[in-house]
């Protein structure tokens, strides 16, 4: 299962180059659809500004980028190459400029757009994509505290637990976790407690 970067959440960012105000906006996305309804979204917002200037990438590849009225090669390839830069898909990234009145230059204009971008970028921040295996158990009460210990030592979850004659729970584990999170349920049951997996997702791991 493939593993990838992806912003760990929403961010923002705001800055000020000759009274022109860059207002930056990273928005986790996974699909077009999704990518031009947010970004649709911003322009609406954002309906008095001068350029809303934007770039996304998706893990299923595709790439694209606006200027939005901005000369050529300024602000949405600016804003694409933050995203390349730091591996980051399944994002959106739309900078906003409210123009102040002065002319910032080719140059002026591709720093801002980068330094807003990066900025947007460092405060949502950056997670990883791993693959989790999703393990199915039945557990006795008497057990349920040790079971729920063990899974948060080996920095798992526990979810859809269903309180009957005995627990049936959901475990989630980063899959190289499993093999030693099996072998330990086993040790303190007496081999009673055996989690069967049923299956794998990606789950995000926040690097920064």
């Amino acid at each position: 299962m493939e593993q990838f970067l992806i912003p760990a959440g929403e961010g923002a960012s705001e800055y000020i180059e000759k009274k022109s105000r860059f207002l930056g906006l990273i928005v986790p996305v996974t699909t077009e659809a999704e990518a031009r309804a947010r970004l649709e979204a911003v322009k609406k917002r954002e309906y008095d500004a001068r350029h809303n200037c934007w770039a996304y990438i998706l893990h299923t590849g595709q790439k694209r980028y606006s200027d939005d009225g901005e000369p050529q090669g300024t602000a949405g390839q600016p804003i694409l190459n933050v995203l390349e830069r730091e591996g980051v898909q399944d994002v959106l990234c739309v900078v906003t400029r409210y123009f102040g009145g002065i002319l910032l230059g080719a140059g002026g204009l591709c720093r801002a757009y980068t330094k807003a971008a990066k900025d947007a970028l460092d405060n949502a921040g950056i997670s990883e994509l791993r693959p989790w295996s999703v393990l199915r158990l039945d557990c006795p009460y008497a057990l349920f505290e040790r079971v729920k210990l063990e899974t948060e030592k080996r920095g798992g979850l526990l979810r859809d637990t269903d309180y009957g004659a005995q627990i049936a729970m959901t475990a989630l584990l980063p899959a190289p976790e499993e093999a030693a999170f099996t072998l330990s349920l086993q040790e303190l049951s007496a081999g009673s407690l055996c989690p069967e997996r049923t299956g794998t997702e990606l789950r995000g791991v926040r690097l920064r």
